[in-house]
């Protein structure tokens, strides 16, 4: 997806859970991302309505009708998304540092011997790009 180099929206926790099973499934409806929300939480098929209805004005998501559904899509691919929040809180929290908070990361939870070599290697071409 393609979008303007306009901020994205922040999106609530509600949001992002509707945004995940968007970025999961692909473009759904209304009752689609409610039978999904309910298989995890008590959640009426009004108060998705009305999230996803929210999250169009905010420009989190786009419709599209298709007879008697509306059809709702993410307007932003997951990255960017990821990319804007991660960006967000980095600032925020430690002063721009991306180091800063990788590390503040992984002091919080355990961490595999595959991701620690994906580590070594995103270390590796930092180092080899400066």
């Amino acid at each position: 997806m393609k979008r303007n180099r306009h901020p994205l929206p922040r999106p609530t926790e509600g949001e992002l859970e509707l945004l995940s099973i968007l970025w999961e499934r692909g473009p759904s409806t209304v009752r689609d991302l409610h039978q999904e929300v309910s298989s995890k939480r008590a959640l009426g098929y009004t108060s998705v309505l009305k999230l996803l209805q929210i999250m169009t004005e905010k420009g989190l998501v786009e419709r599209e009708e298709a007879g008697k559904a509306h059809i709702y899509r993410t307007a932003a691919a997951q990255h960017e998304t990821q990319d804007q929040l991660v960006r967000d809180i980095s600032e925020r929290l430690f002063s721009g540092s991306a180091a800063q908070l990788a590390m503040h990361a992984l002091a919080m939870e355990p961490v595999n011997d595959r991701e620690l070599e994906e580590l070594r290697n995103l270390i590796e071409q930092k180092r080899h790009r400066q």
